[in-house]
């Protein structure tokens, strides 16, 4: 069997529909043990954090809360490098702010996310 280079599995992917590379994300976290972050994931009930201090939480959700008007091109180029959404998605979310960027993420990647929109023109807020 042929090995399929780094070329044309990135076309193969990039030819896919979203809930293909949904499905196949899913699969390669199943096979290899591992969990891709989700550029959208489900929320979280109010509550379910059990009311922990800062401090013992483990899992952050990031917030845009809202964005410059004149830097909104940097600010969705941010979430899609984020997220890895594609265009119209991360125009979308940010169109929207406030909206959930990201969840379950650390509090390192948490501030560094934080860091990174806001040096692109957004306000955004971890919880």
């Amino acid at each position: 069997m042929a090995a399929l280079t780094n070329e044309e599995i990135l076309d193969a992917i990039a030819n896919m529909t979203v809930q293909q590379a949904a499905d196949l994300v899913k699969a390669m976290e199943e096979k290899f043990g591992v969990t891709a972050a989700a550029p959208v994931a489900v929320a979280v009930a109010p509550g379910a954090a059990g009311g922990a201090a800062d401090e013992e939480q483990s899992d952050f959700t990031i917030t845009l809360e809202k964005f410059d008007p004149a830097k909104k091109i940097p600010v969705i180029k941010a979430i899609r490098e984020i997220t890895g959404l594609g265009l119209g998605e991360a125009k979308t979310l940010v169109e929207g702010a406030p909206k959930v960027v990201k969840e379950g993420v650390s509090k390192a990647d948490a501030d560094k996310i934080i860091a990174q929109l806001t040096e692109a023109g957004g306000t955004a807020s971890k919880k």
